[in-house]
């Protein structure tokens, strides 16, 4: 279900997609596919809170260095 009917950036279409998005640590990069709502205008991507819970956590692991669970 899309919580927003419509972009809150541009008002265009909001669809589901499965994405890239690079996350970024002190010196270690990685790349994770979530699902998020996509606007077919903009581009503006809306995340859920806990697809950005997970992604605040795999930061805080790149950033010490951690070893990172993908599951």
């Amino acid at each position: 279900m899309i919580p927003f009917e419509k972009c809150p950036v541009c008002g265009g279409e909001i669809v589901e997609k499965d994405v890239e998005k690079v996350l970024y640590g002190a010196v270690c990069t990685m790349t994770v596919e979530v699902q998020a709502e996509v606007c077919l205008d903009c581009g503006e991507r809306l995340y859920s809170s806990d697809v950005v819970r997970r992604f605040e956590q795999i930061r805080a692991n790149l950033e010490q260095g951690q070893p990172i669970e993908v599951s």
